[in-house]
């Protein structure tokens, strides 16, 4: 089928779109900068600059999964706003474009998998999140809702809404391990603040499967948790990476540092949710990384 992907030469994007055209897909990608993306990309991919040019090459399902970076920069007024709008307007072009396929052609795509993150749920502390748990109304819980609202609105056309809160991404190469490896391959690795904050993680590998079994699975919508079944805290995460390492983690990055350094945005590292895959396993959908030491083992060789 044709799969129109948005944030498809990102770090989950291209490993989704080489899944994809294994199995035979055709590949609908979306990039600002088509030939700069091509590279990345598996040959025969069609590339456009908005998802509005898909118009005559009317995809048969979706998966959004584009946004600027959360942390990329301190959370200014300007920075909140850029990261909403990145987020809100392209799923409101994924609407739009479902919204014209449904009046032209009457065949609006089947399915919609858009990205979402922990960050719907707020702070948590140590309960037990799942995809019924109430939110913590702060600046990552609206913006995951605004992004999420905007999305549901492709069911008014008949396309199957799925919203996939997506853990920390795991995988050799980028995501959140990339940041991280520097610093404790040097021995200088240790939990921030507290480390009692919980860090919902997922093998990149399972993300993009989890994927795939939504686009497959006809009768499942709504929201669902990307994350593997068995959330650490910070503090686990950090002494577990480094014995996979061999190095210590004595370097504890007190939170009055992170707040001072990063302001509102600290709440990323020091703040969390104990989030569970509930509604993916009881689908069936079975994680080949289950802990962070299998995924650690397989990333890290």
């Amino acid at each position: 089928m044709r799969v129109l992907i948005t944030g498809g030469s990102g770090f989950v994007g291209q490993r989704l779109c080489r899944r994809l055209d294994e199995a035979g897909h055709r590949l609908l990608v979306v990039s600002r900068d088509p030939e700069a993306v091509k590279g990345r990309l598996p040959e025969g991919a069609t590339i456009r600059r908005s998802v509005l040019d898909f118009v005559d090459t009317p995809p048969e399902a979706i998966v959004n999964l584009a946004g600027e970076s959360i942390a990329a920069r301190r959370w200014s007024d300007e920075q909140k706003n850029r990261l909403i709008e990145s987020r809100v307007n392209i799923t409101r072009d994924l609407v739009i474009l479902c919204e014209q396929l449904k009046a032209s052609a009457d065949r609006a795509p089947r399915v919609m998998v858009s990205g979402s993150a922990m960050g719907y749920y707020g702070d948590q502390g140590d309960r037990e999140v799942t995809e019924e748990t109430p939110p913590r109304d702060e600046f990552a819980h609206r913006l995951c809702k605004r992004w999420e609202d905007t999305a549901r609105e492709a069911a008014d056309f008949g396309t199957r809404v799925v919203l996939l809160r997506i853990g920390l991404v795991l995988d050799a190469g980028g995501g959140s391990l990339q940041k991280m490896l520097p610093p404790f391959k040097l021995g200088l690795g240790g939990r921030f603040g507290s480390g009692k904050q919980f860090m919902p993680w997922v093998h990149r590998e399972d993300l993009v499967q989890a994927i795939l079994f939504l686009l497959d699975s006809d009768e499942l919508e709504g929201p669902f948790n990307a994350s593997a079944p068995h959330p650490v805290t910070n503090a686990e995460f950090s002494r577990t990476l480094a014995k996979q390492l061999g190095r210590p983690a004595f370097f504890p990055v007190p939170a009055f540092v992170l707040e001072t350094v990063f302001g509102e945005m600290s709440r990323l590292l020091l703040t969390g949710a104990a989030m569970r895959p509930r509604r993916l396993q009881e689908a069936g959908f079975q994680f080949r990384f289950e802990t962070l030491e299998a995924a650690l083992a397989d990333i890290l060789g």
